[in-house]
């Protein structure tokens, strides 16, 4: 079988050196984490709040990582090291962030040096493992706790490169155990390690071309031989993986049978509007690969309502790019190779299994993102082959391509000091996230910052009215309660609009008249009220079953008192009283006297705006 050369000897030394770099850059972008503490979105769970885990390594806990999920995932080595690191740190954040770092650190060195033995490059190698270890969007699975599974899986998956060239170059039963080792270990990491079978395929084609040289150029194979050559080869290479194929079948059984209650179902996300988010998030991904910029840890899912051009666009860019993959597959080989590294590894998270309530992470790109490197590594490096100050060019640029990352990650890194900067930073980056303003107010209440948790969890509960109403645009329920929520926030005409449009609707709505009454009643802006309105709401709101009560009664008697008509309103308020003292409501009771007191003086009731 044709392979890949050996590293030649007389560049172990500099491969050494790279080593060394990687492990430096690393510390010097990630050796901040040391500082920082856990976060309160999945750290509890994965973490500081499972009594499985933080207890450390006991016999008990040894039984339960191996028989049950951890949060919602089967991953039983990311358990047990997170197991291992309570038992030496205890609950102290600084040692879990350490081992993360260090686990990092292994990843970048080991995909180096399995890259150098596939491909025979040490350059380009150094470059893509460069690149792969300081990335901005490489931040959120080292400097979160809770993503161990996805750095853990990286380590398993640069082992399970260099185990497949050993085996690729003299295939056997004991290279294929040896093998089988970071597979199973890689799959008990991290539930996406299941297309990984599919990117050995990949590797068979280019570089190892053990297709018989259908990925050489030189060897002169035609597009059109191709599909002699597939039938040629093919079968053997895919039975070859028939093994690995099987236990990724069976980690994704057990995942997807841990993640039941996390899956959204069809009825609750569309697969058309999974599609076109996967469509749009593909080029994103893509995008942020060369630009990462706007790097949030929780981007809000659209949903159904995506622009259908975007769409179409990101759609027809993903075939464009396929298409020219396959079509310059003879002369460019590690163009089909990254091209569909990436779209391979990426599948099981576009979200067609939809777990969670995000559109994207940037924790989805830790392996996929490699392909696309590759990719536009190698073929800058074969487009500049013939230039005659290659080397003065492309090291000086491929140098400020590492400084920038590794200055746009470390400041990144600082984000996610706390569960403040990292939700204050998500919610400058994205919109109506309320996820980020959940977590937001719960760090701000833990912090004793009362006054604007209770802002930001309003915020919250804004956000997720209007995403129902938009969805529902009949749900009457769901616009009274965000016209409520509206008043609180102080946009009253926001407010008055969503009532409106309930009683459109069904003009019988009793919230929506008597919260319309009492806003058109007692508002303290004179542009808002309108007394008469008031009235004939509030006696609409009475006339309804169950209207008799003593909310709508004080209702009626501010609109009374609004328009003049004082007699009637403290009339219908004292009727309000014996009504609210009937229930044994004594502070309503005491509330209405006090209204009874201005309306008897002359003077209407008006309500304090929000603070």
């Amino acid at each position: 079988m044709p392979t890949a050369p050996e590293l030649p000897r007389e560049d172990r030394r500099t491969a050494v050196g790279v080593c060394i770099f990687l492990t430096v850059v690393i510390w010097l972008v990630f050796g901040q984490t040391l500082n920082h503490e856990f976060i309160n979105f999945d750290d509890d769970r994965y973490v500081y709040q499972n009594a499985e885990i933080s207890k450390g390594v006991t016999v008990e806990g040894l039984k339960w990582f191996l028989t049950h999920s951890h949060a919602q995932l089967w991953h039983p080595l990311t358990t047990l090291t997170h197991m291992i690191d309570c038992q030496i740190y205890g609950l102290r954040p600084g040692g879990h962030h350490f081992t993360n770092v260090v686990l990092h650190n292994i990843a970048s060195v080991l995909l180096f040096l399995a890259l150098c033995r596939i491909t025979g490059c040490l350059w380009r190698s150094a470059l893509v493992a460069a690149i792969f270890a300081i990335h901005p969007m490489r931040v959120e699975s080292v400097a979160w706790v809770a993503e161990r599974k996805d750095i853990l899986s990286g380590v398993f998956f640069a082992l399970t490169l260099a185990a497949y060239v050993y085996y690729a170059r003299a295939p056997g039963i004991r290279r294929y155990f040896v093998l089988l080792i970071p597979v199973v270990c890689g799959l008990m990491s991290k539930a996406t390690f299941v297309t990984v079978p599919v990117v050995l395929l990949l590797l068979d084609y280019w570089p190892l071309r053990r297709w018989q040289g259908a990925g050489s150029a030189e060897q002169g194979l035609s597009v059109g031989h191709l599909p002699a050559v597939a039938s040629a080869k093919a079968g053997a290479l895919v039975v070859e993986k028939i093994p690995l194929i099987a236990l990724s079948l069976a980690a994704a059984a057990l995942t997807i049978r841990a993640q039941t209650k996390t899956i959204a179902s069809l009825e609750q996300l569309g697969l058309l509007p999974r599609i076109k988010n996967a469509a749009v998030s593909i080029i994103i991904y893509l995008r942020q690969m060369f630009w990462p910029s706007g790097l949030g840890v929780f981007y809000p899912h659209p949903r159904d309502h995506l622009n259908i051009w975007i769409v179409l666009g990101s759609a027809a860019l993903i075939l464009a790019i396929t298409v020219v993959a396959i079509l310059l597959i003879r002369q460019r080989p590690y163009l089909f190779v990254g091209w569909f590294w990436y779209l391979i590894l990426l599948f099981p998270v576009l979200g067609f299994f939809q777990s969670g309530l995000q559109a994207r992470a940037d924790r989805f790109t830790y392996l996929p993102h490699i392909g696309i490197t590759i990719a536009v590594t190698w073929t800058i490096a074969d487009l500049t082959r013939n230039w005659n100050y290659r080397r003065v060019v492309l090291g000086p640029v491929a140098t400020c391509i590492i400084i920038a990352f590794t200055i746009c990650s470390w400041k990144q890194t600082t984000y996610w000091r706390n569960d403040i900067t990292l939700w204050k930073r998500d919610l400058a980056v994205t919109s109506d996230n309320q996820i980020g303003h959940q977590n937001l107010a719960a760090a701000l209440w833990a912090g004793g910052d009362v006054a604007q948790a209770k802002i930001e969890s309003r915020i919250a509960n804004i956000i997720h009215s209007e995403a129902v109403v938009k969805d529902f645009p009949f749900d009457i329920a769901a616009r009274d309660n965000l016209g409520a929520l509206l008043v609180q926030a102080g946009d009253v005409r926001g407010a008055i609009a969503q009532w409106q449009t309930s009683l459109q609707i069904d003009s019988h709505d009793g919230n929506a008249l008597n919260n319309l009454a009492w806003i058109l009643a007692t508002f303290p802006d004179d542009s808002i009220r309108n007394g008469a309105r008031a009235v004939q709401l509030a006696e609409s709101a009475t006339a309804l079953p169950g209207g008799d009560t003593p909310i709508v009664q004080r209702t009626f008697a501010a609109a009374y008192a609004e328009t003049g008509d004082f007699a009637k309103a403290v009339a219908t308020a004292q009727h309000a009283v014996e009504l609210a003292q009937s229930q044994g409501n004594s502070s309503l009771v005491e509330t209405l006297r006090h209204e009874i007191e201005l309306y008897r003086s002359g003077a209407p009731y008006r309500e304090k705006p929000s603070e």
